[in-house]
């Protein structure tokens, strides 16, 4: 696959805000002004799509209107990024009325996590063009504990230089956007270490049951010499991510993964440290490659960002690194 880098974001681009899973209702003022604030610090315009505002029965809108404010985006040529107004359920709706070769001939940094994972993954997939798993537009209205989170929207988004990746001071796990000021972090432990081993690889992922949505289509990524980054949301437990990681490594092409990259788990999903190790050790498809755990991305925070399609080199030791290499 012939990989396609959009430009990098810097001073004074407009960045274009779309919806194409939730809608925009049901974002804040409160917070809608404090990302305001922070896109002002970066020097980004924001404009919107014309249908990010619609909402149906599933706080969502049709998918004529999710469409052409996706094409709209990519075809505008004042347009130099795009973010996600946050994610949801329903983007892999749009996958079969995306005129893929807009996308091609217009590459751009889109950015967003969770649903997103749907769009990320099979744009790759069909287009060979390099994504962004990371903070929505939503995201930035967090007011408190989002300063890591900005530092690597940064580095992946506005720089060229090799990401090393650090594991977070603190972490939170709470409804943020419902109160602002009751917050409670916790102490980050550090990375767990799974299978100990080094590899270099595409980065392909992000949410693992919405990336297994992909499976038997056309807008899989293949898995060829990849590290594949997973997480999933407060919907799964111990069970559900087991079989669903099963799902992925009866995928053909499973045997091309060369290493893979967890990210911490929401508290009320149960998948403790001792039960996602005994998850990983049961798999005979594991046993020979590097797996660690517990890394800054998901549905906690905060959260890197890093390139669906990019390069990342991982050495998981007593003492593990995570290099962004290409991006």
């Amino acid at each position: 696959m012939n990989l396609i880098f959009a430009d990098k974001l810097k001073a004074g681009d407009e960045i274009r805000v779309i919806a194409p899973s939730r809608s925009m209702t049901i974002i804040s003022q409160e917070l809608r002004d404090t990302a305001k604030k922070r896109f002002d610090e970066l020097g980004l315009v924001l404009t919107f799509g014309k249908h990010v505002e619609e909402s149906d029965d599933f706080a969502s809108s049709s998918i004529e209107s999710r469409i052409e404010d996706l094409h709209d985006a990519f075809l505008d040529t004042n347009v130099k990024g795009i973010l996600t107004v946050i994610g949801g359920f329903n983007s892999n709706q749009l996958l079969r009325e995306i005129d893929w070769s807009i996308i091609q001939s217009n590459p751009k940094v889109l950015c967003g996590f969770s649903d997103i994972t749907a769009l990320n993954n099979s744009i790759l997939a069909k287009t060979g063009l390099v994504t962004y798993s990371g903070v929505h537009y939503s995201t930035f209205g967090m007011e408190e504990y989002f300063e890591y989170s900005y530092e690597y929207f940064k580095k992946c988004l506005f720089e060229d230089d090799v990401i090393n990746v650090e594991p977070s001071k603190e972490w939170t796990d709470d409804a943020w956007f419902m109160n602002q000021h009751n917050r409670s972090p916790m102490t980050n432990e550090g990375w767990l270490t799974i299978h100990e081993g080094s590899a270099e690889g595409r980065i392909v992922g992000g949410n693992l049951c919405t990336l297994n949505l992909l499976q038997g289509t056309e807008f899989m990524p293949d898995l060829t010499d990849s590290i594949l980054f997973i997480e999933d949301d407060e919907e799964t437990n111990p069970v559900n991510f087991d079989r669903d990681l099963v799902s992925l490594i009866q995928q053909p092409g499973f045997s091309g993964v060369k290493g893979i990259v967890i990210g911490r788990f929401q508290r009320v999903s149960k998948v403790s440290n001792n039960l996602l190790m005994q998850i990983i050790h049961s798999k005979k498809e594991l046993k020979n490659i590097p797996v660690i755990a517990n890394v800054d991305f998901g549905h906690t925070n905060p959260i890197i960002t890093y390139p669906i399609g990019g390069t990342v080199e991982i050495t998981v030791s007593s003492e593990p690194s995570i290099k962004i290499t290409r991006h």
